[in-house]
């Protein structure tokens, strides 16, 4: 079933439908938002009143696109809300690492995985380092698979600024975990 099929069986009652509309999507939304705090448990939380949200504004959607488009950009306004928020600004930022927050492999040795959650540890923190509007872009575009047109739409930009952000983006985080030149050019997804 498409994704408005499921919203007009929830919108009729349907709670299988539901269930089936959030599993399709939970994972794309936690990773997200997961990227954007750097917090698993807190990146946990804000899902949950995401689909919360979206439930609650099923009965306004419009077909007007696709919609896990539409439910990244209450993903997105959920997450500034939220370091917009009383709750963010008084918690302490200590981060601990989840095993969950990271692939693990049986065939490498202690050592490799070390480097690895090194490694991991280095992109999330310079990730997190970006200021916001840049963050945001490169994550929807980068690790939600989002074109410039979509992270424009989930975002409240031009194409031409959410274009600028995710080049911006991706050159400070390559110039803060490689020292890497800054002027070459950065690959994300295009238009087609």
């Amino acid at each position: 079933m498409t994704d408005e099929e499921l919203i007009r069986e929830i919108q009729e009652g349907s709670r299988a439908a539901m269930e089936v509309l959030v599993k399709r999507h939970y994972k794309s939304v936690f990773a997200y938002i997961y990227r954007k705090t750097g917090e698993y448990h807190t990146a946990y939380d804000l899902t949950q009143e995401v689909f919360i949200k979206m439930m609650k504004s099923l009965k306004s959607y419009q077909n007007t696109g696709k919609f896990e488009h539409w439910l990244l950009k209450i993903a997105v306004n959920h997450c500034l809300d939220y370091f917009r928020g009383r709750e963010y600004k008084q918690q302490h930022r200590e981060t601990e690492l989840t095993e969950e927050a990271f692939p693990s492999s049986e065939h490498h040795n202690v050592w490799d995985i070390f480097q690895k959650r090194n490694q991991n540890e280095q992109v999330r923190q310079a990730v997190l380092s970006l200021p916001e509007h840049q963050r945001d872009a490169v994550i929807l575009n980068y690790y939600n698979g989002l074109k410039i047109r979509e992270v424009a739409e989930a975002t409240g930009t031009s194409e031409s600024t959410a274009k600028s952000r995710i080049r911006l983006g991706i050159s400070k985080l390559k110039e803060m975990i490689t020292g890497g030149d800054r002027h070459e050019t950065p690959t994300y997804k295009r238009n087609k």
